[in-house]
């Protein structure tokens, strides 16, 4: 039974919105998420898609808390897993990176941003926030490293999404540079710490 057909829940029909901007957000960019393309991609009504997110604008806001979420928790279970053995710096790195280049969270961030969207970063924001007070419980990586390795990873992997490529390439550098950058950024301030690392 298609989707057009079949009555869905208020939570199912969000979903399937959110789902469905994803999908569009991955294959033609932040412009693409409207809610006359989301409401044609799952065969609702622009009505039914005002009705749960307001505007375009609260689409987008709600794809980013929904985006935001998912990042969170795959970037909590690498740190979860490198809790009870060595620390892969790179494996945080590459998931960072990813979510906002691979994932779209940083054009998405961006587009929401030059839109006039001035709250754009808040899910991801609090997600993150929420994610360095939960690590900031345990005696092994609480303290002001934290929250300036958050930052000085988040900022570079927002940066790299947005110009990672035309940067690097302007310096003559390979285009995961930065990413590199971080890696050890990150392995030296583990180290500096006396938290094992694996290198």
């Amino acid at each position: 039974m298609s989707l057009a057909r079949r009555r869905l829940s208020p939570e199912e029909s969000r979903d399937n919105a959110l789902e469905a901007a994803r999908a569009l957000l991955l294959e033609d960019g932040p412009h693409a998420v409207t809610l006359k393309a989301v409401a044609a991609r799952i065969g609702r009504t622009h009505a039914n898609l005002l009705h749960h997110f307001g505007s375009a604008a609260g689409l987008q806001k709600a794809l980013m808390a929904h985006m935001a979420e998912t990042i969170v928790a795959t970037i909590a279970a690498a740190v979860m897993r490198a809790r009870h053995g060595d620390h892969d710096p790179r494996e945080v790195v590459d998931l960072t990176f990813d979510a906002f280049g691979k994932e779209g969270a940083g054009a998405l961030a961006s587009w929401m941003i030059l839109s006039g969207n001035e709250n754009a970063l808040d899910p991801i924001l609090g997600a993150i926030h929420g994610l360095v007070d939960q690590l900031a419980l345990d005696k092994e990586m609480h303290g002001p490293s934290l929250h300036e390795e958050t930052l000085a990873l988040v900022l570079s992997a927002l940066g790299d999404a947005l110009l990672g490529g035309p940067m690097a390439n302007a310096l003559g550098l390979p285009r995961g540079a930065a990413r590199e950058l971080a890696v050890k950024q990150l392995t030296a301030s583990r180290i500096a710490a006396g938290l094992p690392v694996k290198l």
